[in-house]
């Protein structure tokens, strides 16, 4: 066994059910039927959501681990989860408040929201809108 102590990426996936609306306030109506096209209609539409955290880090030698997984799972759980699952994100989620929910802005905001949790532990946050179309911020 090295004596270096080897680092590691560890990703926990979670699934979220929301709908939203995708709209811009800096747009014309017409403007924005253009761009969003079905995603912009008046009672939004859903996605079942793949969050996928990863955390980076050098193992602990006495635990074999770079965080306890549980805690991980509560920590999204807690900050992001409970307030977007089974939600409208225009209207029911405090956290996305303020934001045109797309998959870009979502991915940044759950990054902004776990960076203050885990601080520079916090390597990526993968968001799957659909099985096609996801987004990734690493914090750039």
């Amino acid at each position: 066994m090295t004596t270096e102590t080897p680092v590691i990426y560890l990703t926990r996936r979670e699934t979220f059910a929301a709908a939203h609306r995708l709209w811009s306030e800096q747009l014309s109506d017409e403007e924005n039927r253009a761009l969003f096209g079905k995603c912009a209609y008046d009672h939004g539409h859903g996605h079942n959501y793949v969050l996928e955290v990863t955390l980076r880090g050098p193992v602990d030698p006495k635990t074999g681990i770079l965080v306890n997984v549980t805690e991980l799972r509560d920590t999204i759980r807690r900050l992001i989860l409970d307030d977007v699952d089974h939600r409208h994100l225009n209207h029911d989620s405090a956290l996305c408040r303020g934001i045109n929910p797309t998959v870009e802005n979502l991915t940044v905001l759950f990054f902004g929201v776990l960076r203050a949790h885990y601080g520079e532990l916090l390597y990526e946050v993968c968001l799957h809108e659909t099985e096609k179309n996801w987004a990734r911020y690493r914090g750039e």
